[in-house]
């Protein structure tokens, strides 16, 4: 009979060390699965998304990047899709309203997960809320989008250049461009190879030392110019750094305002020509018989047109003055030949 007692006991130790050792085993699988610790320790948020893109449920659900939930369940919001998810309580304080939930990605194979940016500066959202929904970015979706983009645009420009539209387009089907290309590819290289063997300007420049050391010596002179307008010397120098030179410049300019001021404002011989019409009118009439005393000069009217355009009065007054001339100068050489002075006394 003792014996019994003590084999029924040692069984009872051993189921109670086994339902205990799987108590602690489920419990410490449970802690480690990152469902976010038990029941009492997770509280239920909600968001809504237009495409939740392989959301499933049990998906994860991670805060700044760190998994702190699961998915718990999916369900229509008329056009819309209301994800239900679990969060580990210790990221109350930052789920808050300045939170944003997006959909992220697991993996390249299309897993999705709950992506929720950190705000401690908003209110925390209380149990069963939701949480504003909006797009990550940079996210897996963003990228698989812009490459489609991408691919479909290479593929138009390849259609285009397949069928002669566009320049690239026109290169590889218009004979009549290629053969244009191939003549400007061949110019570019003859200019090349005139450079190389020294020929124009720039060939001396890179095979001639000495157009460079002049190319030199001209920046070098150059140099030294900008240096002496830098300290002030010369014109330009004066006028760039001398504060006198500039106030008298400045004041050459004050007076040439005030010139054109007193023109404008009629004032002067030049401003009672530019505003006066009185003026202007007896000018203009003075003008026009000038012109009708040339056009007579120029017909040969009058003595002064006679003189310029008959050609035996010029002669003839040409040799008068010539003999004017000789006749001074007889006078000058013996003047007692010229002046008998007869004195007679009654």
């Amino acid at each position: 009979m003792p014996r019994t007692r003590s084999l029924a006991w040692a069984e009872l130790k051993i189921g109670i060390v086994s339902v205990v050792a799987l108590a602690l085993a489920a419990t410490l699988i449970f802690m480690l699965s990152g469902e976010g610790g038990f029941s009492w320790q997770r509280y239920s948020l909600k968001t809504v998304f237009d495409d939740i893109a392989g959301l499933n449920e049990g998906s994860p659900v991670r805060v700044a990047g760190v998994e702190a939930g699961s998915v718990t369940d999916l369900g229509f919001i008329g056009d819309r899709v209301e994800v239900t998810f679990e969060l580990a309580e210790r990221m109350r304080p930052r789920v808050t309203s300045g939170s944003i939930a997006s959909l992220g990605s697991v993996s390249l194979l299309g897993e999705s997960s709950v992506d929720i940016t950190a705000s401690a500066a908003g209110t925390p959202i209380p149990e069963w809320g939701y949480v504003p929904s909006g797009r990550a970015a940079g996210s897996l979706t963003d990228v698989t989008r812009q490459a489609s983009e991408g691919i479909g645009a290479l593929t138009a420009l390849l259609q285009e250049t397949r069928t002669g539209r566009g320049t690239v387009g026109r290169l590889f089907t218009d004979e009549g461009l290629y053969t244009e290309m191939n003549a400007l590819v061949s110019a570019a290289e003859s200019v090349v190879q005139n450079i190389n063997r020294g020929r124009g300007a720039l060939g001396r420049l890179i095979n001639d030392p000495a157009a460079a050391r002049s190319l030199e010596a001209s920046l070098q002179n150059f140099e030294t110019i900008t240096a002496r307008i830098r300290a002030g010397e010369g014109t330009l120098g004066r006028f760039l750094t001398d504060d006198a030179f500039a106030r008298s410049l400045s004041s050459t300019g004050a007076n040439l305002d005030a010139i054109t001021g007193r023109i404008s404002r009629g004032e002067g011989t030049a401003g009672k020509l530019v505003t006066d019409r009185e003026l202007y009118d007896r000018l203009n009439s003075m003008s026009e018989r000038l012109d009708k005393v040339m056009a007579g000069l120029e017909g040969g009217q009058g003595t002064a047109g006679q003189l310029l355009r008959d050609r035996q009065l010029y002669e003839n007054m040409n040799g008068a003055v010539a003999e004017l001339r000789q006749l001074v100068r007889d006078i000058r050489a013996n003047p007692r030949k010229f002046l008998n002075v007869r004195v007679s006394l009654f």
